[in-house]
Order: C-alpha cells, then structure tokens, then sequence
C-alpha cells in the first residue's frame, strides 16, 4: 500500500517541485509594476506626457511640420527620461517595501527574479515606443484633417533607434536600482550623476575628448536621426558599458549578496 501511494505522490511532489518558468516569473513582474501605486501613476503619467506633447504641436507647430516622424520624435525625449524611473522601482520596491523575503522565498534563485525583472523592464520600454507611435498616429490623423501636412512617412531605422533608446534608458534605470537597492538615492543617483559628468565633461578642458566617448547625453543625441555611423554606435557602446554594464553587473552582485531580512 506506501508504494502504491508513493507511486501516486510521485507526480504530484515532483509537480509541486518544479520551478516556474522565465515567462511566467515575468509575467508576475509585469503585473507588480501595474499593481503598485507608484509604478501605475508613473505609467499613467509616461503616458499624459507624451500626449501632452503631441497636444502642444498640434497647437502650436507650423503645419507643415506635423508629421508622423515630427509627431514622434519629441516624445521620445521625456518618457526616455521618465521611463528608467519605472526600472529603478522594479527593482527598489522589493526592498523598500519589504516584499524581497517573500518573493526570494518563493524563488530562492534570485537571479531568476532579476531576470524576470529586466524583461518585464524592457517589454515596458518596447510598450512604451509602441505608444508613442499610435500617439503620433492620432496627431497625423488630427493634423490632416485640421489641415496640417499629414505626412505618414518615417524610415524604419528610426523605429529602431527610438527601441534601443528607450531598452538602453530603463536597463541603466534598473542597473542602479540593483546597485543601490534604495528607491530615492537610485533615482537622484541616475537623474544627478549623468547629468554633473556631462557638465564637468564640458567645462574641463582636458576632458572633452572623454566625454564624447562617456557622456551619454551626447551618445545617445544621434539616434534621434535617421542614420548612426558606425563611429556612433561605438561611442554609444562604450558609454553604455560604462551606465549600464557595469551598475548591472555590480549590482547583479550585490543583490544576490545582500541578506534578507
């Protein structure tokens, strides 16, 4: 009789065992992200943003420049700055909420749980291209009917510099959320320390030529054009090494360290 229960403990235990995969631990990160009232305001406010400036050009823009492409672009600018800020508490809420214990509980693997985060990090951002991109639909559409150009015409390769913008910006978010694990300081960390390099960058002379290497202010300017030489991709790689890699790896470390109490 124990073997023939054992016989049918077997699956159910081995079931119970099994862990959860990749896509449904990002699932979960996606929905936390919606769930907390910091994350869903941030969204909310991503989003009013964005149409706010496609507002102002339908208002204020000569007509022959409301475009799909000038529609656009302006938009990407300001939810690329708010946008990391979302990453930063993907990462941060799990601490400051005191919710690690429980989830690292339930997922002893905390890589798994980072992992789970990045990708719900960067399907944000690939959302959030996608939502610039009907805004501008709506401007065009409203721009030709009120008389503006109309034009639907935009290369494919700025659709692809606007993702790589917006996945670069919310992973440096997220890298210093994982290295300093506390939401105010991350989020002054990222907004303060870019922002003083590239004004030392530009005031010190020596540095100038460094800066144009590992100032991302200016890395990041020319994938706002149709056309990044290969010279730019290479600046914009080093600099991202810099923002993004290494907070990543260093913070990768630290979490999988730090103690949970």
């Amino acid at each position: 009789m124990t073997t023939t229960l054992a016989r049918h403990a077997g699956p159910t235990v081995r079931a119970a065992e099994r862990r959860p995969s990749l896509v449904r631990l990002s699932a979960v990160e996606l929905r936390k992200l919606l769930d907390t009232r910091a994350g869903r305001w941030l969204l909310i406010t991503i989003g009013l943003v964005a149409a706010g400036i496609v507002t102002l050009q339908l208002l204020y823009a000569p007509e022959a420049e409301q475009t799909f492409a000038n529609f656009f672009i302006p938009s990407l600018l300001p939810v690329g700055v708010l946008l990391p800020v979302l990453g930063i508490l993907s990462i941060t809420s799990e601490w400051s909420q005191r919710t690690a214990l429980t989830t690292f509980a339930l997922v002893p693997r905390r890589y798994r749980v980072i992992a789970a985060k990045l990708v719900a990090v960067v399907l944000a951002a690939l959302a959030s291209v996608l939502a610039s991109l009907a805004l501008a639909a709506v401007g065009t559409l409203i721009a030709d009917a009120t008389g503006g150009a109309g034009s639907w015409r935009i290369e494919g390769s700025l659709i692809l510099h606007a993702v790589v913008f917006q996945v670069a910006s919310v992973l440096m978010g997220a890298g210093f959320g994982l290295l300093l694990l506390h939401t105010p300081l991350a989020i002054v960390a990222y907004l303060v320390l870019p922002i003083a390099w590239s004004i030392v960058g530009e005031l010190v002379r020596p540095l100038h030529r460094v800066a144009e290497w590992l100032d991302t202010g200016r890395t990041m300017e020319p994938l706002f054009g149709t056309e990044v030489t290969a010279g730019q991709w290479g600046r914009l790689g080093v600099s991202l090494l810099l923002w993004l890699a290494l907070p990543l790896a260093a913070g990768l470390v630290r979490t999988m360290r730090r103690e949970v109490a």
